[in-house]
C-alpha cells in the first residue's frame, strides 16, 4: 500500500468512525458531493436538516455500499430491480420504493416510500463499506442552493459545521441522479430527470416508463422536485438562443449593470459590462461542468447570470431540469 492509498484509507476510517458518533461527513459521489449522515440515527439525521436548513418534510436519499442492502430498507421489490442494479448500480440512479419497518420518517419526510441509491464513486463506496450501514446523504449545500461538485465548494459553504470533508476530486456526472419510482405495482415514473434516460431504464427492464404526473393525492415528494432549487445567489435568466443577445442587451440599458453569461454562442464583443463563458454542445461535459460554473459566476457578484437554455433533446433533460429550478425568471421577463 502507498503512502497515498494509507492516507486515503485512514480518512475512510476516520469518517466512518465520525458518522457512527453522529457527526457529518461530506464525501463525494460520481453525481455531487453528499452531506452524510447515519440514516439509522434520529440526532444524526436533525443535525444533517438542521445544517441544510433542508425542511423537515423534504426527504433525503438513503446511499447504500451494495444491492443485498435493499432488502433492509424497502419491500415489495419489482423483479426486474436486479436487472436495474446490475445495469446501473454503481451509478447515478435512484430508485423510490416502499420502505421497510426500520426507515425513520426523518429519511422519508413521513412517507411510506424510501429513495435508494448505490453511487460509483470509489471514495462513497469504500465509506459505505467501512460504515455497514446506510448514509443519508442529501447533497452537501444550503438548501436550494447551487449543488457542490468539489470540495472545496463544500468547505467554503459550511466552514466548521461538518465534521470532515473528504477530498475524492471533481464529480464526473455533475448533476444529481435519475429518480425513478417504482413504489406502485406494476407502474414506473421518473420523478426527477438526470442522465441516465428514461429510454434506457425501458430497455434494461423491458417496463414502459409513465411519462404524465402522478394525481396530487398520490405525488412522492423527492429531492430537488422543487420549483426553486438548484439556485444561485444571483438572479439567473434563462433565454432561448434566439433572444440571448437582446436580452442581454436590455439587461445592459440600466445602469451600472453587470452580466455574467454561460452560452453555446461566442461572445459578442460590442457588449458592455459582461463576464462570458462558452461551453460546447456535448451533454455529459456540460453537466460534469455545469454547478462549477454557476458558482463561479455567481462569485463575480454581478447583477445578473444569463444562461443559453440547452437544447430541447431527452439527453439535456436533466440539465434543462436544474436550469429551470435555478432561474427566478425566463425569457417572458421584461426587466431585470
Amino acid at each position: 500500500m502507498t503512502t497515498e492509498e494509507q492516507l486515503d484509507r485512514d480518512l475512510i476510517v476516520r469518517a466512518a468512525a465520525l458518522l457512527r458518533r453522529g457527526e457529518l461527513v461530506a464525501f463525494p459521489t460520481e453525481t455531487v458531493y453528499g452531506l452524510g449522515a447515519d440514516a439509522s440515527n434520529p440526532e444524526a439525521l436533525r443535525k444533517l436538516y438542521a445544517t441544510k436548513g433542508r425542511p423537515a418534510d423534504h426527504p433525503v436519499i438513503v446511499h447504500l455500499a451494495n444491492f443485498e442492502q435493499v432488502h433492509l430498507w424497502a419491500i415489495d421489490l419489482p423483479d426486474f430491480l436486479s436487472d436495474l442494479a446490475e445495469k446501473f448500480w454503481p451509478g447515478p440512479l435512484t430508485v423510490v420504493l416502499r420502505r421497510s419497518a426500520r426507515v425513520l420518517d426523518q429519511v422519508t419526510g413521513g412517507q411510506d416510500t424510501v429513495a435508494l441509491r448505490i453511487p460509483a464513486h470509489p471514495m462513497a463506496l469504500s465509506l459505505l463499506r467501512e460504515f455497514g450501514g446506510g448514509l443519508a446523504a442529501p447533497s452537501a449545500n444550503r438548501f436550494g442552493r447551487i449543488s457542490p461538485t468539489r470540495a472545496e465548494d463544500v468547505s467554503r459553504e459550511f466552514a466548521d459545521d461538518v465534521s470532515l470533508v473528504l477530498d475524492g476530486g471533481a464529480c464526473q456526472v455533475g448533476i444529481e441522479s435519475t429518480i425513478l419510482d417504482l413504489s406502485s405495482s406494476g407502474i414506473a415514473r421518473i420523478l426527477r430527470p438526470g442522465m441516465i434516460q428514461p429510454a434506457q431504464i425501458a430497455q434494461v427492464a423491458g417496463i414502459e416508463i409513465e411519462s404524465k404526473n402522478a394525481p396530487p393525492s398520490k405525488q412522492i415528494r423527492v429531492p430537488g422536485a422543487l420549483a426553486s432549487h438548484y439556485a444561485p445567489l444571483t438572479p439567473l435568466l434563462l433565454l432561448d438562443s434566439s433572444q440571448l443577445i437582446g436580452g442581454i442587451e436590455r439587461l445592459l440599458s440600466h445602469s451600472s449593470v453587470k452580466v455574467a453569461v454561460l452560452a453555446f454562442q461566442s461572445s459578442s464583443a460590442e457588449l458592455g459590462q459582461v463576464t462570458w463563458h462558452q461551453v460546447d454542445y456535448d451533454p455529459d461535459q456540460y453537466a460534469r461542468e455545469l454547478y462549477f460554473h454557476l458558482r463561479r459566476l455567481d462569485l463575480l457578484q454581478a447583477n445578473w447570470i444569463v444562461v443559453e437554455r440547452p437544447p430541447a433533446d431527452p439527453a439535456w433533460n436533466g440539465i434543462a431540469d436544474r436550469l429551470q429550478r435555478a432561474a427566478k425568471h425566463d425569457e417572458a421577463s421584461n426587466s431585470p
